[in-house]
């Protein structure tokens, strides 16, 4: 049982969303007061999968983990080849998409994917996840976050480009960044990272910055509904992947288990960078909606920010 300061319970014994149930009509509703120029952003890596190249290779990922795949299952070659038309004249192209999304997309994770003990978040039994997915607290059981959204751009707030390899982000950082922090506001946070990949994969795997603890439970105790942040963990990594902290201080137990917030991990936030760099109030509205994949510990997202 979770005993520092925790969301269990507090939105009822049978609960599986979290702070997600801050998102009411009403809140909603005031998120989209947001939007001031209609301007869309897509906050999403792109999924390059080729069963016969090296594309999936070329966007970044952390080592070890199986890689998209993306094949066809009906294409161009194979009407040339003689394969019969579906009607006369008509012909269609069909594929088929593979994504282990956790470490390799821009993706979503769900209250089962990380625990400690025998308990996922709110007391629900870790034996509910079982080798078929997981009966408590599943992605499916997000729906979708239309949201107030808060950028920190903590490279650009201090003359960078990203951040350090070993960076890891405070809470006074974040609150000298953007102190209006509201319940049911997602936070995002850009540390830059993804821009390594480029010139070299090897320092882009050599660990990764991100929050720290203090950080994790500052957003915490502001009630967000989400952190989404372009890194592939939202706590910093070293260079074997794996976070330094231990159980107290571990970014998934204290958003995920302990909290109920929902991580968004592994997002392209250069664009948006840029497009808020300056602009009045720092706020927009963020839109991601999980797919419908019951009992899975997370999904692809295309996260949209409406400026």
């Amino acid at each position: 049982m979770v005993t520092e300061p925790n969301n269990w319970g507090r939105f009822g014994p049978d609960d599986q969303r979290g702070t997600l149930n801050l998102l009411t009509p009403a809140t909603v509703l005031a998120a989209l007061a947001s939007a001031a120029t209609g301007q869309v952003i897509s906050l999403a890596m792109p999924i390059r999968g080729a069963t016969s190249s090296a594309a999936p290779t070329t966007v970044p990922h952390l080592r070890g983990r199986p890689l998209p795949q993306h094949f066809m299952s009906v294409d161009g070659g194979d009407y040339a080849a003689g394969t019969r038309p579906v009607g006369a004249g008509l012909r269609l192209a069909d594929d088929a998409v593979i994504v282990t999304h956790h470490g390799t997309t821009t993706h979503m994770d769900a209250l089962c994917h990380m625990w400690s003990g025998e308990e996922l978040y709110n007391g629900h039994p870790a034996a509910r996840v079982r080798s078929y997915g997981a009966t408590r607290c599943g992605i499916e059981t997000v729906g979708g976050v239309v949201a107030r959204a808060v950028l920190f751009d903590v490279p650009r707030h201090l003359g960078l480009d990203h951040l350090p390899v070993d960076f890891r982000v405070s809470a006074g950082l974040l609150r000298e960044i953007h102190d209006d922090v509201r319940p049911g506001d997602v936070a995002v946070v850009r540390t830059g990272w993804p821009l390594v990949w480029d010139s070299s994969p090897e320092e882009y795997w050599s660990g990764q910055p991100g929050l720290s603890a203090g950080a994790g439970r500052w957003l915490a105790s502001r009630d967000v509904a989400v952190v989404a942040s372009d890194n592939a963990a939202i706590g910093g990594l070293n260079a074997r992947q794996l976070a330094d902290e231990g159980l107290e201080d571990d970014l998934h137990m204290i958003l995920l288990w302990r909290h109920g917030v929902h991580l968004a991990e592994m997002l392209w936030l250069e664009e948006l960078g840029a497009a808020c760099a300056g602009r009045a109030g720092g706020d927009f509205v963020f839109v991601a909606a999980p797919l419908r994949i019951e009992g899975g510990t997370g999904s692809p997202i295309n996260p949209l920010a409406i400026l």
